[in-house]
């Protein structure tokens, strides 16, 4: 299919959905309803006041630290015991108690633990990617191809060259799956820190229109944010997985 094709049955998809959202808002005729023109306006009133770009651009932050150090350690513990079975005998229960604690424990935990504070918050986040992480890049550290690993040696590749030209490569779509998830994980976990033990950013304010009954202006909170994730998905992640993996037929 080609991409004006694609484009275009996107478009009318969202154009369906509207549409029912609209109908259905009607049909109700509530206020705990409200349709697209009700919350398009919410987001253009929290907009005009910079309250929304404000909170956003905080929470991004947010997510930016605490998905950079959940990639960067959470990679390295996976690699690892993806190429040391004696290692992923001994610290893959671990990492298996680790990926099944609940996020909301976590969180309290770390607030609890180190106070109401930025690091406090961003640990937290971290904490509950870092497994998730970790087992994915763990299945494909033990996937990696020994033929290729053989070549390297046969050649006499230094490690650095070797991990640069023959392993990473070939990680990539591990990664890319990795930070994919990652990010759908770790917007939505920040959301919860911020709800909970936090004076700003796009959960703070999804906390204060629920104690208002505010749905529209709920609603108009999700779906920009949810914009700007989908806009760094489609701008930065997906370009990135198509430039690291043009090397493969």
């Amino acid at each position: 299919m080609s991409a004006s094709k694609r484009l275009l049955l996107t478009a009318a998809s969202l154009l369906a959905l509207l549409l029912f959202w609209q109908v259905a808002a009607l049909w109700a005729d509530s206020r705990l309803l409200p349709g697209p023109p009700a919350v398009f306006e919410a987001m253009v009133r929290a907009t005009r006041s910079g309250v929304m770009p404000e909170s956003i651009a905080i929470t991004l932050a947010r997510v930016a630290a605490s998905f950079l150090i959940a990639m960067t350690i959470g990679s390295a513990i996976g690699i690892v015991l993806g190429r040391s079975v004696a290692l992923n005998e001994l610290l893959g229960p671990w990492v298996v108690v680790l990926l099944n604690l609940p996020a909301l424990v976590v969180i309290i935990l770390c607030y609890v633990w180190f106070g109401l504070t930025e690091a406090a918050a961003i640990t937290a986040v971290a904490i509950n990617k870092i497994p998730n992480v970790a087992v994915t890049m763990r299945e494909g550290a033990a996937a990696l191809s020994r033929d290729l690993d053989e070549m390297a040696e046969v050649y006499r590749l230094p490690r650095l060259r070797a991990l640069r030209h023959v392993t990473l490569p070939q990680l990539v779509p591990f990664f890319a799956a990795s930070a994919r998830s990652g990010l759908a994980l770790t917007w939505k976990i920040v959301l919860v820190v911020e709800l909970l033990g936090r004076s700003n950013g796009v959960g703070f304010e999804l906390q204060t229109a629920f104690q208002l009954f505010d749905v529209a202006g709920i609603l108009a909170y999700a779906l920009a944010f949810t914009a700007v994730v989908q806009v760094i998905e489609l701008g930065l992640l997906q370009p990135w997985e198509r430039r690291a993996s043009r090397w493969r037929r």
